[in-house]
């Protein structure tokens, strides 16, 4: 019965330490729905019996300083779906910063706390632009309450020659008032001076390299066959960085050649900081950026599906990227709802009759059937494919696009995008030899795309079959003197119809640019491509994969 907790249960979590308590925690709520939802709403019941105190300035940035542990309460307030109680927590937190004259260095504990408190606030804007938070006077006036208050922090940190770690703050805040307010009136205060002042680029053409590089074409755009991918940009889970240190990362990245780069709407900030990147390039290189974003609709559409429903999708992601969206990728919830056929060829229209706004369409996580079905709905309806690629996920350890996926990208002239391909880094020379983690400590600090393909990984087989993949990698790559990870990427792209690999890039936290360069100096010979094989595709983990969970992209449907 409710409110009845067993005995012996009792005694277990009054005693159990902290850490084992988190890891169970993450355990039930990972595997049981209604006990998450127990979970998160017993948590808002207490939050809104005791919410956090107001610290004073000198009390949050003194000789005691206590912002961590203020910085904690607020992210209990918008993880328990509570953004919109958050905001005025965060408000005061940044007006403490002038008032208590606080001073931070590069990359030492305040500095990089307030990075992280930046990234803090840009998921809590992104959770409440996802749940169509209604335009009501008291969200207008906290939005605006916010944006004042991170400009005043600019203000002194200019004033101060101090680096302004919260731009990509302001940029969200902006965007969440201007799409819920679309008539509100905003000061360019941030973006004009902030952008300026911490990124100034000694870039010029003659300092790109793109020799080295293999590229494809997408239908009218020619691409290196290695993206960047921003989906780390949609948690601090995975580290946060000023935008000023994600600028300098994407800088390096360009110089290598890798000017392309894959995000989506809901990848937080990713559109806004990549946008504001490629606009402060100079315009022969800004011209050369491959911009890859997602329109993804993952429940009924809350308008008429009709050609100015599309077109305001479409215009939405250019305003957010501040320009041109390169490749388009479209993913839609449920292949029932036929509406996802007639809004392709929209898409595709609208690349001939509005080029400024986008310049390709793509599919996201189709399956094999519903991409030919789109494939033949657009012959029939515009006398051309129109799509040129398809986003999926594509690796030594889930190889199902070999089952029928690539015979339908090849029938069609469509290119695969892969993500996945390191598996979460697990396809990795830091993993060979390890026990496997346990996913839900603290201690194993996985990040949440390890989680992701850990269990992709228990779905295709167990820890042990692949620590003996990771020696067959291991061994290829000694023979070649490349990276373990490079031999990972090579063999999907050899596979039939891919175009590209999508490799995740912790933008302004760590940087894999030279490593990553490597997988084109290599070249598998038939004896290295037949021991992969021989691994992945001549057993009976593909099928069983495909069995298990489904053709591409069924796991998110």
């Amino acid at each position: 019965m409710p409110g009845h907790v067993n005995m012996m249960d009792d005694v277990l979590i009054s005693q159990l330490p902290p850490d084992i308590l988190k890891s169970s925690l993450r355990a039930l709520v990972s595997q049981n729905s209604a006990a998450q939802k127990v979970f998160v709403e017993h948590v808002r019941i207490l939050l809104r019996a005791s919410l956090p105190i107001y610290p004073s300035p000198s009390g949050l940035f003194g000789d005691k300083p206590c912002y961590v542990q203020f910085l904690a309460s607020i992210r209990c307030l918008f993880a328990s779906k509570m953004a919109i109680e958050s905001l005025p927590y965060f408000s005061h937190f940044l007006s403490c910063i002038p008032l208590a004259h606080a001073q931070w260095q590069s990359n030492d504990k305040l500095e990089l706390a307030l990075e992280e408190a930046c990234g803090d606030i840009v998921q809590a804007i992104q959770a409440l632009k996802e749940s169509r938070s209604m335009p009501t006077e008291e969200l207008r006036e906290r939005l605006m309450s916010l944006s004042k208050a991170i400009n005043k922090c600019e203000a002194y940190s200019l004033s101060t020659n101090l680096q302004f770690p919260f731009v990509r703050a302001q940029l969200q805040v902006e965007d969440a008032l201007r799409l819920i307010f679309p008539d509100v009136q905003l000061n360019p205060h941030a973006l004009g001076h902030a952008l300026k002042i911490n990124n100034k680029w000694d870039i010029s053409p003659d300092s790109v390299t793109y020799a080295k590089l293999e590229h494809i074409d997408l239908g009218p755009l020619k691409v290196p066959r290695i993206f960047n991918g921003l989906w780390q940009l949609s948690s601090p889970a995975w580290g946060a960085a000023s935008l000023y240190k994600q600028h300098m990362n994407f800088e390096q990245l360009v110089r290598v050649g890798f000017v392309a780069t894959d995000m989506a709407d809901h990848y937080g900030d990713a559109e806004l900081v990549y946008g504001a990147f490629r606009n402060q390039l100079p315009p022969e290189i800004g011209d050369k950026i491959i911009a890859c974003s997602k329109w993804c609709v993952f429940g009924l559409p809350v308008k008429p599906v009709t050609p100015e429903f599309v077109l305001e999708a479409v215009v939405e992601r250019s305003r957010r990227l501040g320009g041109r969206v390169e490749l388009l990728q479209f993913h839609w919830y449920d292949y029932n709802a036929k509406d996802y056929l007639q809004i392709l060829v929209e898409l595709v229209k609208i690349t001939k009759s509005h080029p400024h706004l986008v310049t390709a369409i793509g599919l996201c996580n189709f399956d094999s059937q519903h991409t030919e079905e789109a494939c033949q709905f657009l012959l029939q309806e515009t006398g051309e494919v129109g799509i040129v690629s398809n986003q999926i996920q594509y690796s030594l350890v889930d190889s199902r696009p070999t089952m029928k996926m690539e015979a339908v990208c090849l029938k069609y002239g469509v290119k695969l995008l892969t993500y996945g391909s390191f598996c979460g880094g697990f396809l990795s020379e830091k993993w060979l030899n390890v026990d496997a983690p346990n996913i839900y400590s603290e201690e194993a600090q996985l990040t949440p795309s390890q989680r992701k393909y850990f269990d992709m990984i228990n779905n295709w087989g167990s820890w042990g079959e692949l620590q003996t993949l990771l020696h067959v990698l291991k061994r290829i790559a000694i023979k070649h003197d490349v990276d373990l990870a490079n031999v990972a990427a090579r063999w999907v792209l050899n596979r039939p119809a891919v175009g590209a690999v999508i490799v995740g890039t912790r933008a302004g936290i760590s940087d894999n640019s030279e490593s990553n360069l490597k997988v084109f100096s290599l070249i598998l010979d038939a004896e290295d491509t037949d021991q992969l094989d021989e691994y992945t595709l001549r057993t009976n983990r593909t099928q069983m994969l495909y069995r298990k969970i489904g053709d591409c992209g069924s796991e998110y449907r």
